[in-house]
């Protein structure tokens, strides 16, 4: 939310000018005056002080401000996007290795991973063996969010990005 020029109702502001310089205390009438003759907008930062901080920035800018500071905060709202690597208990050292290297990629990239190893008879503890050393190897660019977890067909681990 953004008060500008006849929006703000404070009788006195605190003043910036267009460059930054500070035009201290003056009546809102006078900075609502300045903002015409320069032909830019009046806007009040926060509500927060008496009296309230107010700047004068060119016409639009400030909107555009507004409308990208929107898309930002929108885009940390969203949920992280989890992805699934899955594995099995008896899994070469290079194959180990490319899955850890894509792993690695997709925390980077600010997505959360799931490592899924698929369990068939006995071979719980081997997969929960291999999730304990992939969590161990990937600490510097994810922690884990849950525990392992390990169910009748398959161990489990989210990590989410550092």
């Amino acid at each position: 939310m953004m008060i500008m020029n006849e929006q703000i109702k404070a009788s006195e502001v605190l003043l910036t000018g267009i460059n930054g310089e500070d035009l201290g205390i003056v009546t809102r009438e006078e900075a609502l005056a300045l903002a015409k003759q320069y032909k830019v907008d009046l806007i009040c930062t926060s509500l927060m002080s008496s009296p309230p901080p107010c700047k004068l920035i060119s016409k639009g800018v400030a909107k555009q401000d507004a409308s990208s500071q929107k898309r930002e905060e929108k885009k940390k709202d969203q949920p992280l996007k989890a992805k699934e690597i899955r594995l099995t208990p008896h899994i070469e050292d290079h194959d180990y290795d490319t899955k850890l290297r894509q792993c690695e990629k997709l925390l980077a990239s600010g997505n959360a991973v799931d490592l899924v190893v698929r369990i068939q008879g006995k071979e719980g503890a081997k997969a929960k063996e291999l999730l304990e050393q992939l969590v161990k190897d990937l600490a510097s660019s994810g922690k884990k969010e849950t525990g392992i977890q390990l169910s009748g067909k398959q161990a489990a681990v989210r990590l989410l990005p550092v």
